[in-house]
Order: structure tokens, then sequence, then C-alpha cells
């Protein structure tokens, strides 16, 4: 005799197709930013995956000896009229003679990694002073944001140089600096979510029966600051890559031949009118970056917010 599966009552079904995170994705699929956004960052991670197969040369490798070029040579692209005798650069060579394009594309690479490693630990450590002190409250609530009110009171980018300043130049230490400055932001925004459930009725109710601090403040206080986390940490990494580009432009970041792109910046930025080129790549880079994740950021703020209105 056939077995008959007994179907999922249609309570079930609905929760199932109308649940917070199913109508937020389908919210920001309808976000036309978002969309923008995640193609370009796509790209990007692309790029970043597949950089030694993309990119012709070794973004470290210098060409003299290697090809007939010189320091600061424009693009030559054959397809839209350079010799075919000539190597083919597209986007040029430097003023240590390295191919451009190759370093761009090995660039991503490390822009990513600073975005996303910089705010993950910012999140990190910030979920857990907010947490803190929004359960917490009183005099623990009190310190803890007077010491992030005290570096929320300096500019980012200049408290992260004074940072570098004391531990010295270098990417890890850059790195460190902008996780840093980026504290304050997300524990207040934990902070605020906390004090904003930690008083609702179901809450209350797993404290009427006995649940533990850790608990109550994991399990059902913590889920409801994810979502402005989300936003806020996709809309932090482009601060965060900028950081990191300034830091490098001024010497203090990433250090010669690393193929970062504020490197590349602070190094030829003498060059804006004699090699444009090699100023104009660069700040495109990190331009479309930054813009897909403040795109996304925006789509996904969008899609999260519970005032607006699924259609």
């Amino acid at each position: 005799m056939a077995s008959t599966s007994n179907p999922l009552p249609s309570s079930a079904r609905d929760y199932r197709a109308n649940s917070l995170w199913r109508l937020t994705l389908r919210r920001i699929f309808r976000q036309r930013p978002a969309i923008i956004g995640m193609t370009l960052l796509g790209i990007l991670v692309f790029c970043a995956i597949f950089a030694p197969v993309i990119a012709p040369y070794d973004p470290e490798a210098v060409l003299i000896g290697v090809e007939d070029v010189r320091k600061r040579e424009p693009p030559c692209i054959h397809i839209l009229g350079c010799p075919k005798d000539r190597p083919q650069h597209l986007m040029g060579i430097d003023g240590n003679v390295r191919d451009v394009f190759s370093r761009i594309i090995f660039g991503a690479r490390i822009s990513l990694f600073i975005g996303i490693s910089t705010v993950s630990f910012a999140i990190l450590v910030g979920t857990i002073l907010g947490a803190i002190s929004g359960y917490v409250g009183g005099w623990v609530d009190l310190v803890i944001m007077r010491i992030l009110d005290v570096l929320l009171a300096f500019p980012s980018l200049l408290l992260a140089i004074a940072i570098v300043t004391v531990l010295g130049r270098g990417l890890q230490n850059a790195l460190l600096a902008i996780a840093i400055v980026s504290i304050p932001v997300y524990a207040r925004v934990v902070r605020a979510s906390v004090l904003s459930v930690k008083e609702n009725a179901y809450v209350l109710a797993s404290r009427a029966l006995g649940g533990s601090h850790i608990h109550i403040l994991l399990r059902r206080i913590l889920p409801n600051a994810i979502p402005p986390l989300i936003v806020q940490g996709t809309l932090g990494i482009g601060t965060a890559i900028l950081d990191a580009a300034a830091l490098s432009f001024l010497g203090l970041g990433a250090q010669p031949p690393t193929p970062e792109w504020g490197t590349m910046l602070g190094t030829e930025r003498n060059q804006v009118f004699t090699a444009p080129h090699l100023v104009f790549f660069p700040g495109l880079a990190i331009m479309i970056t930054v813009l897909s994740f403040n795109l996304l950021g925006d789509g996904l703020r969008d899609a999260i917010d519970p005032r607006l209105k699924g259609g």
C-alpha cells in the first residue's frame, strides 16, 4: 500500500515562504542599487580569487631586461591601435617598470582582505562591548560608553594615523588601527538593539523561567542586532578600504612593493600630469570597490528596514 506524505499545514508553509530572511532576500533583489553593488562586488571577488590567472605578470616583477619597455610608459592595447611589435600593457607601466594592470588585479585581494578583516574584528569587539553595556547597564554601561565616546570624539582617520604612528608603519598595524577606530560604531548599534529588546515580554518570560543571563543575551536579545549589524558592516567595509588607502597614501600602511592601491597612488602622486594613468587606474579601482559596498549596504538597509512595504 503506497504511503502518502502528509503535507505541511498552510500556516507552516506560509511561515517558510514569508520568513524574515526570505522576505529580506526578495526585497534585496528588488533594490536596483543592491543588484548593481552585488554585480560590481562579484567582479572584484572574481578578480581577487583568480588574480594569478588574470594578471599577465607578477605584480612585483620588474620588466627591465625582460621586455623593451620604459618606466611610466602609457597603456598599450593592440586592438586600440598600439603597434603589434610592442608588448601589450593594458594600464601601462609604473615608475619601477612594473605592469600596472597586474598590480591592480592583485590589489583587489589586499583591499577586500583589509575591509573584511577590519570590520569583522570591529564587529566582534563592538558586539561584546555593546551587549555588556546595554544588558548590564548602570556604572558598567557608563564606563564603557564614555570610553567609546572619547574614541568617537576624534576623526577616525586622524585617530588611525596616531595609532599607526605609535605602533609603527605597516599593513598589519594599519589594519589594527582601522579596526580600533571602528569599534564604537558597532558597539552603539548593538547597545541600542539590546536596550530596545531586553524589556520585551518574551525576554521577561525567559528570565522568569530561570534562563541564565548568557542564554537570554545570546538566544533572545542578540539575534535582533544581526540585521542592523549586517547593514552597518557592509557600509563599514567601504570606509575601512578608504581609510587603509589613505594610510598607505601617507606611507603609514602597506609598504612598497606591495600592490596596494593607496600605496600606488602615493608613490606616483607627483605624476598626475606627466603620467596620469598611474593615478587614474588605482583611484578608479578604489572608487569602484567603495561604491559597490555602499550600494549593497544601501540596498540592504532598504530591504531590512521594517517601515518599508514589501510590495
